[in-house]
């Protein structure tokens, strides 16, 4: 253990501006540093909830000291640890813990794993976790040290990677914080200071998401001619080797593809460590029931930049689609209403027409009848004389003659 430069400490009035300062935006990115800024200077409320230390930080007391990486052969003035080595290697490094109060502090000192939260911010585990990967490889020098009022010590650790580390992006950090918790209006809070450990093992990299579970829903309107709204669900998963983030967005269509509606603000998909996944929910309004729904979700991935030489391959744009039943109902019914009236109207019209007919029948064969009838009554009243036979013609008839004998012949 090696007491810094005094010239590294900052003074008690610039004790909240230092916190801040001291952990610095991250190696890859300004958004990604806020977030394990807000991450590692969260407080840990022991017993009824657990609350961030933005939330203490107005009433509870200040953080007293200050984290910074030491100056050593893997680089100076760094913001975090950044490291990309073969699995079975082992690194050699410090951090610098300055202390900022008037009375000495004794602070515990380990490593940890790291993790997106739910807000999709990067976390490190509390010390009552059982750290399994670079929380693990990673081992301070000293798990506890106590820092004297404006001075400063470093304290080294070392990173062993096993050899048989899976090839691809590890995260973890290196923290510090109060030995003895502090208690606040009854509540024990875990106040901790820490920086960021980003580590890649070499091999081949293959970086990767994935759309799991995807689910929509429709409901609809009781309006027969309006639109109703659909809820697209999914998880979107880590499925490569390297740290992801992701751009996506959500289209639904009818049959066909017609009658398309693009889901609007999605939010982006934040940045998910190897085997982490991220639970997404979109609604979209304006969805016309065509009787069939189909969701259909983009990912277009984005690696966060690197200080490696060698940038991990272009990760492929992920599609994926799924299928809903989305039927007018009211629409429907009415329509039902509307056919049904049609086809008893069709009907009654055809009885009418053939009740007419029976009618009509009806009279022209009473007109039929009442005229033979006519005919009769005035054939009865005045009949007509019989014809009188006509003689035959006689024919006169030839007399008969006898048949001339033919000659004897000799």
């Amino acid at each position: 253990m090696r007491t810094a430069p005094a010239t590294d400490i900052r003074s008690p009035r610039s004790r909240r501006a230092a916190r801040t300062a001291l952990l610095g935006p991250a190696l890859l990115g300004p958004a990604f540093a806020a977030a394990f800024v807000a991450a590692l200077t969260a407080a840990l409320v022991v017993g009824a909830s657990v609350a961030p230390a933005a939330a203490e930080e107005a009433d509870g007391p200040e953080v007293t000291w200050g984290v910074r990486t030491a100056d050593t052969t893997w680089g100076d003035g760094r913001e975090n640890y950044a490291y990309e080595v073969e699995a079975g290697e082992t690194i050699d490094d410090a951090l610098v813990i300055a202390n900022h109060d008037v009375v000495p502090v004794e602070l515990d000192v380990y490593a940890a794993d790291a993790f997106t939260t739910s807000d999709g911010q990067l976390d490190v585990a509390t010390r009552d976790v059982r750290p399994r990967e670079l929380g693990a490889w990673a081992v301070p020098a000293a798990d506890r040290v106590t820092v004297q009022p404006g001075e400063a010590v470093e304290v080294p650790f070392t990173i062993t990677v096993p050899d048989n580390a899976t090839p691809g992006d590890h995260a973890g950090g290196i923290l510090t914080a109060l030995a003895t918790p502090e208690a606040d209006e009854g509540l024990t809070v875990d106040r901790r200071l820490g920086i960021r450990i980003h580590l890649r093992v070499g091999g081949e990299l293959a970086p990767g998401l994935a759309v799991d579970d995807l689910h929509v829903d429709y409901s609809g309107t009781l309006n027969p001619f309006g639109t109703g709204a659909a809820t697209v669900s999914y998880t979107v998963r880590n499925a490569g080797n390297t740290r992801l983030a992701a751009t996506q967005g959500v289209a639904l269509t009818g049959p066909f593809g017609m009658l398309p509606v693009s889901a609007s603000g999605v939010a982006d998909v934040p940045e998910l460590l190897p085997g982490e996944t991220w639970p997404v929910e979109v609604r979209v309004e304006g969805v016309v029931p065509a009787f069939v729904l189909t969701a259909g979700v983009t990912l277009d991935p984005a690696s966060p930049a690197s200080s490696a030489d060698a940038a991990p391959p272009t990760p492929k744009t992920v599609e994926e689609t799924a299928s809903t039943a989305a039927v007018p109902w009211t629409l429907l019914v009415l329509v039902l209403l509307l056919v049904a009236a049609i086809v008893v109207w069709a009907r009654l019209a055809r009885r009418r027409r053939a009740q007419r007919k029976v009618r009509e029948d009806a009279r022209v064969q009473e007109a039929v009848d009442r005229a033979l009838r006519e005919r009769e009554a005035q054939a009865g009243a005045t009949p007509a004389p019989a014809p009188a036979a006509e003689s035959e013609p006689e024919v006169e008839r030839a007399p008969e003659t006898e048949p001339e004998s033919e000659p004897a012949r000799s």
